[in-house]
């Protein structure tokens, strides 16, 4: 039986795959590929695992060969935008990668695509621009805020209101300019491009860390809009006062639970299985032991990691 359909099917529907062991019928696998690719998820894991599918696997289980050839050029795309020299050509309707490495100091490249042949900017990636500086990308219309959006004469209020719903679901990645939209419903603000698989965020839009969302840069991981910059501030004067007090409460109550609460948790525990007075003994004299040092490595490492991120990280953002 399929896992994904749940119908019977005979042993020779089940191909096998590189990445794992699991199993699905070809008929489901085949469907689940097609929905990837054509949505730009190049790397595609197995649908009961986190294992990427390799490309022998995908290209085996793809039944169209547009498909195979669009899962290719996403793959290409994907390598070339992860590598910095790399810049792309502005013509519309041609998507040439041209491998523009120690072009800063002659800025001047020209597309290699045959009928192309535009000439653009190494720096800001736009047509050649020979006699003046380097222009900033000015957003897409769908992506500017309503105020830089001309006012129509009639449903002035509607239309502000659609654009900045356009603005706040439609937005671009960081590293390849792939537009991405997300449900603007406050759900997580950790988002993944399919296309270069850049970890960034929804309401700054940069690449982040795992550590972002814990940092005073008012980005919450849940929320539609990050704090303003007065709630941000008085959050960061709290922390920098406060710290002292919080963690003083913190260990005082983490010192005593963990100095008596493990050889309790331990008595009963071994009481519970064994009732050998020798066992339970031995076993909360082992914790009466062991638990101080717990205690001391979570307070001696715990409290300084504290300290320095609240004296040091909150400090610095405060500063600025």
């Amino acid at each position: 039986e399929c896992p994904l359909c749940l119908l019977p099917q005979p042993p020779e529907a089940f191909p096998t795959l590189a990445s794992c062991a699991h199993r699905s019928c070809q008929a489901c696998l085949e469907q689940y590929l097609r929905l990837a690719v054509s949505e730009s998820r190049v790397q595609v894991a197995c649908p009961h695992c986190p294992a990427p599918l390799q490309p022998a696997d995908v290209h085996r289980l793809l039944p169209e060969p547009t498909l195979r050839d669009k899962y290719e050029e996403f793959l290409l795309r994907r390598l070339l935008v992860a590598d910095p020299g790399t810049r792309w050509c502005p013509a519309p309707d041609c998507s040439y990668a041209v491998l523009a490495h120690g072009c800063a100091e002659c800025p001047r490249l020209t597309c290699g695509r045959e009928g192309c042949g535009t000439e653009f900017c190494y720096h800001c990636r736009q047509p050649w621009h020979p006699d003046g500086p380097c222009v900033p990308v000015l957003p897409a219309p769908a992506l500017a805020t309503p105020t830089a959006q001309p006012a129509q004469p009639e449903d002035s209020a509607h239309g502000e209101a659609r654009a900045q719903a356009e603005a706040e679901d439609i937005k671009v990645c960081p590293r390849c300019s792939a537009f991405i939209m997300k449900i603007n419903d406050g759900s997580c603000n950790r988002m993944n491009c399919t296309v270069c698989g850049c970890l960034f965020c929804w309401l700054c839009l940069r690449e982040i860390s795992d550590v972002h969302f814990l940092s005073p840069s008012g980005c919450t991981f849940w929320g539609k809009r990050p704090w303003s910059r007065t709630r941000r501030i008085l959050w960061q004067l709290g922390m920098v006062l406060g710290a002292p007090m919080v963690i003083s409460l913190v260990a005082g109550v983490a010192v005593p639970v963990i100095t008596i609460g493990i050889p309790i948790y331990m008595g009963r525990k071994v009481l519970a299985g064994c009732q050998q007075c020798l066992s339970v003994t031995s076993s909360v004299l082992l914790s009466l032991f062991v638990s101080p040092i717990i205690t001391a490595v979570t307070v001696g490492v715990g409290v300084p990691l504290m300290l320095t991120y609240v004296y040091g990280t909150v400090v610095l953002s405060l500063c600025r």
